[in-house]
């Protein structure tokens, strides 16, 4: 490292333990409130930078495609190619809960309902089913299919602060909304494209969703095409008398706007309604509200080649925009870049008590850490030695939950001693045994670099939940919406491994599961639920 970095972060050390002891000095006077010290210490960039691996949560037996908080940052909830759902007490490293989520193929994502006593459960996955698992008093689970997509379904969104409303996607383009108090599935509009650009591409294959926590009315979802689409559901009428599939807004970079080669894997929204998206071979972008195309973006070419999009990040301006009418130019969204987005369905997200960081995983094996305030790259953590796809923040601490091709979860938190510095030629750095880099071209930056996952044994790589739509069998059950059995592999080593017997009735698509776990007072959660404490799970139905 050279000295002109070498004096970056020495500034940035001290510049970060001043900020702390005026803090200190500010709340001692009664001149800072105790909780907005505890915000400001919570977005401490010193913390990002001693952000190290807290635990490694090892249960599932395949990729883990899903990680959660509930509502009070207690219990992490998971889902994996072997279409587990587990309950963690994160903090002591423990099983609270393991059942079958009666999918037929990889779960893609797992949520625990706000204000239900974390005992409603809502789950898609690979073979396009959406279902609900509820933790019954007794002590049983039951799950029951509510819906359906053809293909798979990568995503849900929860209505904030709802115990009873959530939205999905599905890769046959459709959105549906749900209701748990009349369990009914209403199909909302599948989404299509805007032009016939892509006459090859009669729907648009949906990855990712989200709603905006600050107007619960607002919803965005994104796939196979470049633009992220932002909808109003008080437009719909509930009686489908009217037409819900037009857009109130569109999102799309200038620089990737007839873009025919991209796509979007993740979206979130931040606490001020900023929207985040993820692009596949691409970067990550950052809209804020008036930065919309319109309900109506006419179809265009591209205004720019994506390599101009690095430029893009400090100067937020680019070149006419369609939807502005009184000026040629408008503000473009934020840059991040670094990370590599090339093989699987990532999601990205915000990090800190008022989304003051951005974060991702990577092709490489990372985590990449950026300051959402100009774009700055300032972390990137080695996490695994393959894809890391999910990155979940604690609903109220400085920590981090990861996952991707590998089967366990990684727990994040500022317990190490020195801040870490960010590697040099990050693009470049080598993972033994597992990347093999090359060049493709030249960009203001220096080399793009992309690679080849080559052998190391037969694993779980093939189960991942891969962006170009291909399925593998081994391991991830039957193919979308096959309705496959229950592969009796995966069960026989859970039954090997932790004591479980897992009879889960096959069909599961009309019929609802029940299992019967042998546990008392679920409420308190002081109960140790370890499966290899050989607790008894049985299928009643």
């Amino acid at each position: 490292m050279d000295d002109a970095s070498n004096n970056n972060n020495n500034k940035r050390a001290r510049t970060s333990v001043d900020k702390a002891l005026v803090d200190v000095w500010l709340r001692e006077l009664g001149q800072l409130s105790t909780r907005n010290f505890a915000l400001r210490r919570r977005a401490s960039e010193d913390l990002v930078l001693r952000l190290g691996i807290y635990a490694k949560l090892d249960k599932h037996r395949g990729c883990v495609n899903t990680v959660s908080f509930n509502a009070d940052g207690d219990i992490l909830i998971s889902g994996s190619d072997d279409r587990r759902v587990i309950l963690w007490d994160w903090k002591t490293e423990r099983v609270k809960l393991s059942f079958h989520s009666g999918h037929n193929d990889n779960v893609f994502q797992a949520k625990i309902m706000p204000f239900t006593d974390d005992r409603s459960i809502v789950t898609c996955a690979a073979d396009g089913q959406v279902r609900h698992a509820q933790i019954l008093e007794s002590g049983g689970v039951e799950t029951k299919l509510l819906g359906k997509h053809q293909g798979r379904a990568h995503k849900l969104a929860i209505e904030p602060g709802s115990p009873h409303v959530f939205y999905t996607c599905g890769e046959d383009g459709l959105v549906q909304h749900f209701d748990l108090r009349t369990g009914a599935a209403t199909e909302l509009f599948t989404c299509r494209p805007i032009d016939d650009r892509r006459n090859y591409m009669t729907v648009v294959n949906l990855n990712a969703i989200a709603i905006d926590p600050r107007n619960a009315n607002l919803f965005a979802v994104a796939g196979s095409d470049e633009y992220t689409r932002l909808y109003d559901i008080r437009k719909y009428k509930w009686d489908g008398s009217t037409d819900f599939g037009q857009p109130a807004d569109y999102f799309c970079p200038p620089n990737l706007i007839g873009d025919e080669q991209v796509g979007i894997t993740g979206l979130a929204f931040s606490d001020q309604s900023e929207l985040l998206v993820s692009y596949n071979d691409e970067f990550i972008y950052l809209f804020t509200q008036d930065m919309g195309l319109g309900p109506n973006p006419p179809p265009s070419s591209p205004v720019s080649t994506r390599s101009e999009a690095s430029e893009m990040g400090s100067d937020h301006t680019s070149a006419a925009s369609p939807s502005t009418a009184n000026t040629d130019v408008r503000i473009a969204p934020q840059v991040y870049k670094g990370h590599r987005n090339c093989v699987t369905v990532k999601g990205v997200n915000f990090f800190g008590p008022k989304c003051e960081y951005v974060v991702s995983g990577s092709d490489c094996g990372r985590i990449f850490i950026w300051k959402k305030k100009g774009g700055e790259l300032i972390r990137v953590i080695e996490a695994d030695r393959h894809v890391v796809n999910c990155i979940e923040p604690h609903p109220h601490s400085t920590v981090l939950a990861s996952s991707g091709i590998e089967s366990d979860i990684k727990i994040w938190t500022p317990n190490a001693a020195d801040r870490a510095t960010l590697p040099t030629n990050i693009e470049q750095v080598l993972i033994p045994d597992h990347i093999r880099w090359f060049a493709l071209g030249d960009d203001d930056d220096g080399d793009y670099y992309f690679y080849d996952i080559y052998g190391e044994g037969d694993d779980d790589d093939d189960n991942d939940d891969d962006f170009d739509g291909d399925d593998d069998d081994d391991g991830g059950g039957g193919g979308s919406g096959s309705g496959g059995d229950v592969d009796s592999d995966v069960d026989e080593e859970d039954d090997d491994d932790d004591n479980i017997d897992d009879n889960v009735d096959n069909d599961n698509d009309d019929e609802s599961n029940e299992e019967a776990i042998s546990y008392s007072d679920f409420d308190d959660y002081d109960i140790d639920l370890d499966v290899d404490d050989g607790v008894d799970v049985q299928t009643k139905g």
